[in-house]
């Protein structure tokens, strides 16, 4: 295995957490620790969202690590989902306040589901109101693993001033931008101390036989046995380390550095965590795309096996660099290695997802799909000029983002995770590419039918002085159950009209269905040709088409013409004390509850069942997150058509 200087290979560490938990600064602070600075925002607390991943390299002590910045928004947390498939291990970034433990329960979820091991960093230290029981009790809730505090904090008056960390038994007074310094545990702590560190000991005990007889037997263990045992069951996902810092700070980073260089799965055995085959070529794995200006397309891939150097052929092409983010800059390197996460440069035609080898074409590998779409926003340019130029921007945007969809249905449609989702996607349009766009909600896709039977005659009959145009038809209209489509019948008989005719009869009655009294396609009628006449000369298929066109006008018109509404078959999936705000929200938008059931393998989450018009559709996962924490989702499928007064 090829490693750095003290044999170990490069690791990587992703940072989650819900918006405004601080993961940006966290980033910046571990960063700065290892001695390889970024730059920051002049004032943190305008720091704009994160909605892409961050990359930063660095050495700790010796060891070469990738650090990956997350986005905390829901609607982009397939790029974390990305992220967390490529890693070592990942540090779930929260606040100190039990009303806001509710925000990481999906990633806790993910996290759990995916078998990623995972720390949590419960961040901004230094607005603790109180103790940390209720936010770890929150946390716990949510957690399908028991929680081990590490680290208890210190107080000077009211204000957090450092920690004791329970393992070693040593207290640390915090230093803005520092190490921290050692200190004499506080006596006011020390029983309190000793309790967590008990407990702490008692929850290890539950996965090592041999911890366990040392409780019994009353024997204090070491910290290096305490180690050891922390290090084997949060691999195993046994338990969650819980640490506590201020990373505005730089407060409690050092220690979680620590803890990262010392509980970090080694890239092999992240690897066949993965169930990635050992040996054979080298192998990488793309996880996001990024059209990057003057560098062109950049493939942010993980090296899962053996070692890949710049000027390799990947996936039929050559690769056009290979780089690191040092000190926030892109900067080439020769070749990567087994656990480095890098920049690959100019793979054109490899998508997101796709496993490459120098040694042809290796196996695909496991890669995250994206949820379904719960927003849509109709786009289109100012400049009908820009047009190609649209599709071309769009095309590299899906590709870059796997959670974007792009329909074309009489109007350019994207569909993605939320309107903030979309809308930094109209930005990015219009900043790099230069596209000036309109914006709408996209039209909803009403059609018509006929509620009553009618009988219709259409005569075409025009003399232009040489052969004129003659064509006769008499149909009947009539209405057909739901869903059944549209039906064509002949029942001439005696050659009222010949049989060459009869298609173009067919076709002319379908294409009227195109549209009806409403502007609408019509749905669900049968047409029947029951009578007709001809002439030898002026007939022809033409002369059909516009006599039925004629007769099918008219007969729509008089059929009791009738708008239809796509109704929806919509679950919603919130926590369960968001459930009955859930059920009105549906019955507010004319929904027809179906029902609401336990969230299948989510502990303290329902899912609400319903039918709803689509045209009550469009906002809805807006006013769905506003009332649930950010936290309530759905999915939806098309059910029927029916019926509605709803003026479009």
């Amino acid at each position: 295995m090829s490693g750095t200087a003290n044999g170990r290979s490069p690791r990587s560490v992703a940072l989650v957490g819900p918006y405004s938990s601080g993961k940006s600064t966290l980033f910046e602070a571990l960063l700065e620790a290892a001695g390889s600075p970024v730059k920051r925002p002049a004032d943190p607390r305008n720091r704009p969202m994160t909605t892409e991943i961050r990359i930063g390299h660095c050495s700790y002590l010796g060891d070469q690590w990738s650090i990956l910045d997350c986005p905390g928004s829901i609607e982009f947390s397939h790029q974390t989902c990305c992220a967390l498939a490529m890693v070592d291990i990942a540090v779930v970034v929260c606040e100190p306040a039990p009303a806001k433990a509710a925000a990481v329960a999906p990633l806790l979820k993910t996290l759990k589901d995916e078998g990623i091991p995972h720390i949590v960093f419960i961040n901004k230290i230094d607005t603790l109101d109180g103790g940390l029981a209720d936010t770890l009790a929150s946390l716990q809730g949510y957690a399908a693993s028991p929680l081990v505090l590490r680290q208890m904090p210190t107080f000077e008056g009211e204000t957090v001033n450092g920690y004791v960390d329970l393992m070693s038994e040593r207290a640390y007074r915090y230093r803005r931008g520092q190490a921290s310094e050692l200190m004499r545990v506080p006596e006011a702590l020390r029983a309190e101390g000793e309790a967590a560190l008990g407990r702490l000991v008692e929850t290890l005990a539950d996965h090592d036989d041999r911890l366990l007889e040392k409780v019994l037997e009353d024997i204090k263990p070491t910290p290096d046995e305490l180690y050891r045992d922390m290090h084997k069951d949060l691999l195993a996902g046994s338990v969650i380390e819980v640490l506590v810092g201020a990373a505005e700070h730089a407060n409690g980073v050092r220690r979680l550095w620590k803890a990262l260089r010392h509980d970090t799965p080694d890239p092999a055995e992240t690897a066949e965590r993965r169930q990635i085959v050992p040996g054979g070529a080298a192998r990488a794995q793309v996880f996001k795309t990024v059209y990057a200006g003057h560098t062109g397309k950049l493939s942010y891939a993980r090296i899962w096996a053996g070692t890949i150097s710049d000027g390799a052929h990947l996936g039929g092409t050559r690769l056009g660099g290979i780089y690191r983010y040092l000190n926030g800059d892109l900067t080439k390197i020769p070749e990567a290695k087994q656990g480095d996460i890098v920049a690959l440069g100019r793979l054109d035609g490899v998508p997101t997802g796709a496993t490459l080898s120098p040694g042809g074409q290796p196996e695909k590998l496991a890669f995250p799909r994206a949820s379904p779409p719960v927003y849509a926003m109709a786009v289109a340019t100012t400049d009908r000029k820009d047009d190609v130029k649209l599709s071309g921007a769009l095309h590299k945007l899906a590709e870059e983002d796997p959670s974007l969809f792009v329909t074309q249905e009489g109007e350019t449609v994207l569909h993605g995770q939320g309107e903030m989702h979309l809308q930094t996607t109209v930005d990015h349009l219009a900043r790099d590419y230069g596209l000036k766009l309109s914006t709408h909600k996209p039209a909803i896709a009403y059609k018509e039918t006929i509620r009553k039977p009618v009988h219709e005659h259409g005569r075409l009959k025009r003399q232009t002085g040489g052969h004129g145009q003659f064509a006769d038809v008499k149909i009947d209209v009539a209405p057909r159950a739901r869903g059944e489509g549209f039906q064509f019948i002949d029942k001439i008989v005696g050659g009222s009209v010949p049989r060459n005719f009869i298609p173009a009869v067919g076709e002319a009655a379908e294409d009227a269905t195109s549209k009806g009294p409403f502007g609408y396609q019509v749905v669900d009628v049968s047409v029947t040709l029951v009578d007709g006449s001809f002439h030898s000369v002026d007939s022809s298929d033409m002369a059909f088409k516009t006599a039925t066109q004629i007769a099918m006008k008219e007969a729509l018109a008089k059929a009791e013409p009738v708008l239809l509404e796509p109704i929806d078959h919509v679950t919603i999936s919130v926590p369960n004390d968001y459930t009955a705000r859930a059920q009105r929200l549906l019955t507010g938008r004319r929904g027809q509850i179906l029902g609401y059931a336990e969230r299948p393998d989510w502990a303290g989450w329902d899912d609400v069942e319903a039918l709803v018009p689509e045209a009550e559709m469009h906002d809805l996962i807006i006013e769905l997150r506003s009332q649930t924490m950010g936290l309530g989702t759905f999915r939806k499928r098309f059910d029927h058509l029916a019926e509605t007064r709803a003026v479009p």
